[in-house]
């Protein structure tokens, strides 16, 4: 509960204080130290138990060790966002505490996502999460590719909400308790009656839609690559992990009796979004439209948690939220100050800057899934959690398959980076601060050390 509330009101303190300050540099660190002592509270509450605010959810909202770990995951993560990205974010505009005060809106939709109980709370998680950032994708006003990501992003978002209210209505009509609580939908584990089985069609798709699983993945290079880089970042990374979370947990809870009934569906979903995300990837010259793609074939061993169900799965993606986050902000945090989008604009970056370079290996090592890398052992939780089941081993195979073509990518940015010749100065204009590159130092380090030990994390989910 402190998570929900603090960050509303933060966003509101954030809002407010845009009409009283007038420096650009200040809201970036009022934001920082707020997310900061909302992170602290959060981590009171996973210890102890203690929630400053007493409000009566009735049962709508269920706080566990799991989520709040989640909470505070995706929390850090937007924390190093702000650290390494604030100054980027002050270059989109005049309104720069706006953007950050619909962050934190953003952030308290996120933290209503990890903890829902209700369909009802699940919609309001969802509609916090998206309107803030329709604003954020069309925020550079002047640029028409801003301009109609915003309004793509908009009207695919709608369509997609329109379909999960009707899925939640048919969940409604078809529920023997006529209840919103996703626990007290289905009982028992008999045949799926059939507007049950709509419902879940439909929360299928809607869900899809939201963290851009083929085949409901087309607005997505288009959105993020017209959206202001600063925030394609924060949109491919918390919001999407955010959105996986609440997949899963509504799945597992509503549907987990009937899990044998839907899970071919989730299969046709990984294969389709691993190798239409690895393949279109392949063949983007520009870096940013690539990680686009390369975010849809994350999304397709994400959902590998959707088909196990089990503890491994939880593990592996809360550890997958922390690797995925931390990876992708590092090296989007490195595009921004890049001239050049494209992967020849990072030719010879290692010979004139070395230090962003090395950073940018270790996350693009984590992308891909390389040994002592965080982003390995998230892919290794996933794929361990499908194997226990012991019904898809072919899939796990068609998995590693495409995480080898993934290499071909991210590899293509390293071999630009230290095999090719630039054929200009530009890197020597780059606005690359002491503090940016320590952060990202520190960036690297958490990513290795995950790697290393990732008990370090998926500990707190049994505190």
């Amino acid at each position: 509960m402190n998570a929900i509330i603090l960050t509303a009101i933060w966003g509101v303190v954030m809002m407010l204080g845009g009409a009283f300050i007038k420096s650009k540099t200040t809201p970036k660190y009022l934001a920082i130290f707020g997310l900061a002592l909302i992170i602290i509270t959060n981590c009171i509450q996973l210890n102890s138990g203690l929630s400053f605010f007493s409000v009566d959810v009735k049962d709508m909202l269920h706080f566990n060790s799991f989520n709040l770990t989640f909470i505070n995951v995706a929390f850090c993560c937007t924390l190093l966002y702000f650290l390494l990205s604030g100054r980027d974010i002050e270059k989109v505009g005049e309104q720069v505490s706006e953007y950050f005060a619909l962050l934190f809106f953003i952030l308290c939709g996120v933290a209503i996502l990890a903890t829902f109980n209700s369909l009802l709370m699940l919609f309001l998680g969802i509609e916090i999460i998206s309107i803030p950032l329709y604003i954020l994708t069309g925020s550079d006003k002047r640029n028409l590719k801003s301009n109609e990501a915003a309004l793509k992003y908009f009207l695919m978002g709608a369509f997609s909400t329109g379909i999960m209210l009707l899925g939640i209505a048919f969940l409604y009509g078809g529920s023997e308790t006529g209840s919103f609580y996703i626990n007290n939908i289905i009982s028992g584990s008999g045949p799926m009656p059939p507007m049950i089985a709509a419902g879940l069609v439909l929360l299928l798709v809607s869900m899809s839609f939201k963290v851009s699983a083929a085949p409901f993945h087309f607005w997505t290079p288009d959105v993020y690559d017209g959206a202001p880089t600063v925030f394609t970042s924060f949109m491919a990374t918390i919001v999407k992990a955010a959105s996986f979370f609440a997949f899963v947990r509504l799945f597992e809870n509503t549907f987990g009796n009937m899990h044998q009934q839907w899970q071919t569906l989730i299969v046709i979903l990984i294969m389709a979004t691993l190798l239409i995300g690895n393949l279109t990837a392949v063949f983007q010259q520009s870096v940013k439209r690539m990680l686009a793609y390369s975010s849809i074939a994350q999304a397709g061993f994400m959902l590998f948690s959707l088909l196990a169900l089990n503890n491994l799965a939880k593990e592996g993606l809360v550890l997958y939220a922390a690797a995925y986050s931390l990876s992708s902000i590092g090296i989007f945090a490195i595009l921004i100050k890049m001239n050049d989008y494209t992967i020849d604009g990072f030719n010879g970056l290692g010979k004139k800057q070395p230090l962003l370079a090395i950073t940018a290996t270790v996350f693009l090592l984590s992308l891909t899934g390389i040994p002592l890398t965080a982003g390995f052992q998230s892919k290794f939780y996933m794929l361990l959690a499908a194997v226990q089941g012991g019904q898809y081993i072919w899939l796990v195979i068609f998995a590693v398959l495409c995480a080898a073509i993934s290499a071909y990518y991210y590899f293509r940015i390293i071999q630009a980076m230290f095999f090719k010749e630039s054929a200009d100065d530009s890197f020597q204009d780059m606005d690359i601060t002491t503090a940016f590159k320590v952060l990202l130092v520190i960036t690297s380090v958490c990513i290795i050390v995950l790697g290393l030990f990732p008990n370090l994390l998926t500990d707190w989910l049994y505190f």
